[in-house]
């Protein structure tokens, strides 16, 4: 009864105040199949976008792609009174020392910012990648057309960018097309570095990189899940923070983990047809994507993609062995599903960005007492505050209590033992920042 007690009063706030009652629904309808499939094709069409291939023609390589890209973006600005700030953002990677680089050369990111008109500061973003690799990513000149890796994640973010940019948001949204992801995330490495050095207060980063295939190596079509891949703690956290989790947990509380369960609740709310499915895990087993090397400058990051992968068509040179056609190719690609995931990013980047920030302190107490004390921060735009709380063993956050306009408050009845808490704080439009769980103790 809890849990839909909460959730029902999800859907009363956001419904009752919300910046318009229809706006969610509406940024889902606008995100246009058709445009993504018109978008994949083209970046198709360029045969190769491998890190190190053509960067002169105008019909082939990577350089003509990310003009490509930085075009459409400049072009839905045209036609939004210039609310996007685009430009390239790019670094220098040598050979000496990286085993994937075939020669020196310039990573280039094409960034795309819908300025906030309350917090200009704070950013959340979502990314795709640019470039694609065949069976050997050293090969530069091969055909590698990237039809789902990760065409269809850079398709997204450009439609992301489309549908959105009809919107004014209090903060800050980023669209990216983030180079070098094949060759050791170097676009996404530059791309924090200068994050972190121009002081960007970063919400979080939707990496999307794979949101086309529905047809799994394993048999299994599935066009209503994903997964939303999220590291535990962060890998800054201190020696401190580290022991102190041993006696008060949030082993599973840093963070990223506190996006993925936002885009999860968020999904399940305005896209109950689909079936989130959050991963205990930075990235697939063993390997990586372009949201980590935020995630290794402090950042909260996650990568959203779906969840049955066909191996034969990643990472491929385009042939037929034994009755298996390999490669990555556009008939390969669910226009639909990529729809879908690209609706997802859409409404979590606009339900970010159109809520108040996050308290940054949130103090607890309450050992060996009936009840859990809480006292945060008071937040500028927030009109309340949600108290969350779960079982120790639950992923998501299941009972809730709605709060207005206090900074403390006591839980009676709850016992801080069998529990795990955290607060968000809730605008006058209804929309709510990520959870915080309590970093600090108050006796």
């Amino acid at each position: 009864m809890k849990k839909l007690l909460c959730f029902t009063l999800l859907l009363y706030l956001n419904f009752t105040h919300s910046q318009n009652p229809n706006d969610i629904y509406n940024i889902i309808e606008a995100v246009s199949a058709e445009r993504i499939q018109n978008n994949i094709q083209t970046l198709v069409n360029f045969g190769t976008r491998n890190t190190f291939s053509d960067t002169i023609s105008e019909t082939r390589g990577i350089g003509a792609a990310r003009r490509w890209i930085k075009k459409k973006f400049e072009t839905i600005s045209n036609k939004c009174d210039e609310c996007l700030e685009v430009f390239y953002q790019k670094d220098f990677v040598t050979k000496e020392g990286n085993k994937r680089v075939t020669h020196d050369a310039w990573i280039v990111n094409v960034v795309a910012i819908q300025r906030g008109t309350k917090y200009p500061n704070r950013y959340v973003i979502m990314s795709g990648d640019i470039d694609s690799r065949a069976s050997n990513t050293m090969n530069f000149t091969i055909d590698a057309p990237g039809a789902n890796d990760n065409a269809s994640g850079m398709a997204g973010t450009i439609e992301a960018a489309r549908v959105l940019s009809k919107y004014k948001f209090e903060s800050s949204i980023v669209y990216v097309g983030l180079s070098g992801e094949e060759q050791g995330l170097f676009g996404g490495a530059g791309l924090a570095k200068y994050a972190k050095d121009n002081n960007w207060d970063i919400i979080g980063i939707l990496n999307n990189d794979m949101i086309g295939n529905i047809k799994g190596v394993d048999g299994v079509i599935d066009n209503r899940s994903f997964r939303i891949f999220s590291e535990p703690v962060p890998p800054t956290e201190t020696e401190r923070q580290r022991k102190l989790r041993r006696f008060y947990g949030g082993e599973v509380d840093g963070i990223s983990r506190q996006l993925a369960r936002y885009v999860h609740k968020n999904t399940k709310i305005y896209m109950p047809e689909m079936n989130p499915m959050m991963v205990y895990r930075l990235d697939r087993f063993g390997r990586g994507g372009h949201h980590r090397p935020f995630n290794d400058l402090g950042y909260p990051g996650i990568r959203i993609m779906e969840t049955h992968e066909n191996y034969t068509q990643q990472h491929q040179d385009i042939r037929e062995e034994n009755g298996i056609k390999y490669g990555d190719v556009i008939e390969h690609v669910n226009f639909g599903y990529a729809k879908k995931l690209t609706s997802v990013n859409a409404i979590n980047l606009a339900s970010l960005a159109w809520a108040p920030p996050a308290p940054k302190e949130v103090a607890i107490g309450g050992v060996v007492e009936p009840s859990v004390k809480f006292k945060w921060n008071k937040v500028e735009g927030a009109k309340g505050y949600k108290i969350y709380w779960r079982d120790t063993t639950s992923p998501t956050w299941d009972y809730c209590r709605y709060v207005v306009d206090v900074s403390e408050f006591t839980l009676d009845g709850i016992v801080i033992d069998n529990y795990f808490f955290g607060i968000a704080a809730i605008g006058d439009n209804g929309f709510e920042s990520p959870v915080v769980f309590p970093n600090k103790l108050m006796r």
